[in-house]
Order: structure tokens, then sequence, then C-alpha cells
């Protein structure tokens, strides 16, 4: 199963998408908020350009694993997202993804000049890449023979 994944933030929104066999994900773009249905548009459109049957918005639990006011944000865009398609829609804790994607990036031997560019779309893949790894039952039940 394709997965599309959605890293929300302030100014730009980070899309990742996993292979058909929803085992591996990879960048796939960033998107400029504009206003949350217009970016509820543009997330369908490219789920529907990548032929991804589920969309995974990333929802920043606080310290508790409780919502605060950026993981409401994710759920009214996740909201948004649902009222443009009927694919199913996860919200899953993408806390630490940046700082992964930074962490990454230095493991590569990216250079400080070179990592200060966005990645947004780096931290989407982290996210999926977390969320395909736990929720491989989910994924792949349509794999497996009837019992």
């Amino acid at each position: 199963m394709k997965v599309l994944a959605v890293d929300p933030g302030e100014k730009r929104i980070g899309l990742a998408v996993s292979d058909p066999t929803g085992t591996i994900a990879r960048p796939l773009r960033v998107i400029k908020h504009q206003a949350r249905e217009e970016d509820a548009k543009l997330i369908v459109a490219a789920a529907l350009e990548e032929d991804a049957q589920m969309i995974v918005v990333g929802q920043p639990l606080d310290s508790d694993g409780e919502v605060g006011p950026q993981a409401r944000k994710s759920q009214r865009l996740a909201e948004a997202i649902a009222m443009e398609t009927d694919l199913p829609i996860h919200l899953w804790d993408e806390s630490g993804t940046t700082r992964a994607a930074v962490q990454s990036r230095i493991a590569l031997g990216t250079s400080r000049k070179k990592r200060r560019g966005h990645l947004d779309d780096l931290a989407a893949s982290i996210l999926l890449q977390d969320f395909l790894i736990r929720n491989e039952d989910l994924l792949h039940h349509e794999d497996r023979p009837d019992e």
C-alpha cells in the first residue's frame, strides 16, 4: 500500500511517499503553506498523483504525549484533507522528526552550509518511515489470504 505523509509547518509543508509495498519512505516535495483548505487540496492532488491509498499527517504531541496547540492545527489540517478525499487519514506523532532530519544530514557528512536548507520533506520521510515500521500489519493486511 502506497502512503503519502504530511509534515505540516507554519511556513512549509513537507511531503513524503512510500514505495508501492509500503516499506520504504522517500522525500517527495515541499509546498508553501497558504490556507488550510488550499493546503488540503494540494496534499490530496499529490496523493492522487502518487497513487497513494492512505495519508498520514504528522501531529506534534507534547512531552507528555498530549495534544497541544500545534497538534490541534494538524488535526484541523487532517479534517480539511478528509473533506477533499475518501482516502483514509491517520494522525501520527511527529515529535522530533525535524531534529532527526538534521541529525541524518550530519551523519551523511553534509556541510553546515548545505544543512541550512529546508528539511520539511526529509522530516516527512522520517515520520513516514516510523509509521510504516510501526504499522506493518495495518498496511499489509490485504496481502494475506483469508483464513
